[in-house]
Parts: structure tokens; sequence; C-alpha cells
């Protein structure tokens, strides 16, 4: 099946970097937000990345009007998914909000079209059965920042069909994604690792073994990893690594994944990580400085 138009629903950081990979593929890309501010939000933060990218010699401003070009605005899912031949939900990681959203994409969208989730952690069956068409709901795992990561991690659950799967592969491929196929597991492949290294990384700082910069060196020289684990629990949000930790903890009863606290004094003090400007780091600056932390 040939995919001309996608529908992303949610323009926070990830929703509208999907969006617009989806519109440099050259599809009619659909990005659908329920608040107007949400959807502003959004649009501005592609329209930045474009505009760095002018700046950096590696987009030109004509790309930039034809990627445009393919991204309509919607406040009415309804509206923006029924001529849909792929959904990409990417809303926050509630399971109640995801499933009421699957519930209404399974009674808008045709009969033909794949329904996908961005979740990182919940459960792909339980967001599938909401939908009433289970077949033609997968996981496509998108990384942040979602223009420049390359890897796209495919969950599969025990009622997704083969032609489904093959459409994601495609589909990623359309996206200059690498993707690999996982099993509905907890966690997943990629967010079992590294929310479980971004914890430890935090219980170390904690414990007075190094600093935030000389941990996140460690393995950024030591093991070649692209970004510190410290500073890239920043970038994905602290509150979203605790509520991943949280998930696993339950699922499979071991308080081993409990998130450290001095996490959840981070969370609880609204220091998010880069999105709030602050978190393990400093980023006020727009790069991470070293910072003191909560007692």
């Amino acid at each position: 099946m040939a995919i001309n138009t996608v529908a992303v629903i949610g323009a926070g950081t990830m929703g509208a970097g999907i969006a617009q990979v989806c519109a440099q593929s050259g599809w009619q890309t659909n990005l659908f937000d329920a608040f107007p501010e949400g959807l502003e939000k959004g649009m501005k933060t592609i329209d930045s990345f474009w505009e760095k990218g002018i700046a950096r010699g590696k987009t030109t401003q004509q790309q930039k009007q034809q990627w445009s070009k393919n991204i309509s605005q919607f406040t009415d899912m309804k509206a923006a998914v029924k001529q849909a031949d792929l959904v990409i939900e990417a809303v926050p990681e509630i399971p109640k909000l995801k499933s009421e959203i699957f519930e209404q994409l399974g009674k808008y969208t045709n009969q033909s079209c794949i329904l996908a989730t961005n979740t990182s952690s919940l459960s792909i069956s339980d967001i599938a059965a909401a939908s009433g068409c289970p077949e033609r709901v997968i996981g496509m795992h998108f990384f942040n920042p979602v223009p420049i990561m390359k890897l796209l991690e495919l969950v599969r659950h025990d009622l997704c069909s083969q032609k489904t799967i093959e459409i994601a592969q495609r589909a990623g491929m359309q996206m200059n994604k690498t993707t690999i196929l996982v099993n509905n597991i907890p966690g997943f492949a990629t967010s079992r690792l590294g929310v479980v290294l971004g914890n430890e990384a935090i219980r170390m700082l904690a414990d007075g073994v190094a600093s935030a910069k000389d941990i996140d060196t460690a393995m950024v020289l030591g093991y070649k990893h692209p970004m510190g684990p410290l500073a890239l629990t920043d970038l994905v949000g602290l509150d979203v690594r605790r509520d991943i930790l949280k998930n696993l903890q339950k699922s499979f009863d071991d308080d081993s994944y409990a998130p450290h606290p001095l996490m959840e004094k981070l969370v609880a003090s609204g220091r998010l990580g880069k999105k709030t400007s602050m978190g393990i780091y400093d980023w006020s600056s727009g790069e991470a400085e070293e910072c003191s932390l909560p007692e």
C-alpha cells in the first residue's frame, strides 16, 4: 500500500518532529492537536529547525517552502485522519488518553489505514485493543530529536498483522530511518536499556562518584556513546524517564527499576530537563552547564 497522507496526533516535541520528517518524506502531513496553542508551538518548533538548517547550509529555502506546503494543521481529529493512510499518535504517556484516542481512530479511519503509537513503554496490546482493529495497530517508537535520530523501533503484538509490519517498515525506510522489530515486552529494547543506564548514572551522581559532566564524558569517550546518559535524560525529559521506570517497576514487580529519589526530587521541583531549561544540567544558555542539585 502506498502512503500518501499521514496524520500525526499531538504537536508536542515528538509529534512535531514526526510531522517534520513525514513532510520531508513528501507525504501530505496532517498535524493534529486538541489545543490551538500546542499546535502553534509545534509549528514554530518545526520552522525553527528548518531555519537552523538553512543557517548551517544543510537546508535550502526552496526545500523549506516545499516541506511547509506538505503540512496542514488540524484541531479536529476526525478531519485530520479520515483520508490518512498512516496515523502516528504521539501524545503523553497516559494509558487512558491513548486508549481513548485509539478508540476514536478505530472509528474515524478507513480499514486500510495503519495506526501507530509512539509510546516508549506502554503495552501495545492494550492500546491496540481499544481501537477495535488490533491487526492494524503497531508501535512506532521514534527518538528525540526525531529529524536527526536514525533509529525507529517497531513493536509488534500478538494480533498485529504481517501486512501492518511490512507497511511500517517501508514507511520507516521512506523516512530514512533504520528500523528494528521487537516484541511487546515492557520497555521494549531501547527504553528498557536506556532508562536503566540513566537511572544508574543519577544514582552515581547522588552518591558523589563524579560530577555530571565527568560521568557523561566517561560514557562518550569510554563507550563511544554520542551523548552521556545524564544529558540524554535531560533531553528526553526527567518526567518521561521517571514514568517509564515506574511502568517497568510495576510491570515486572521489580523495585530495581524504581526511579532514584534524586530523579523524583527534580521532577517534583519542575526541573524536567532541557524543555524547562533546568534538569540535571542548566540549559538556559542552550548548552549543558553544571548546576547545584536538590538536597
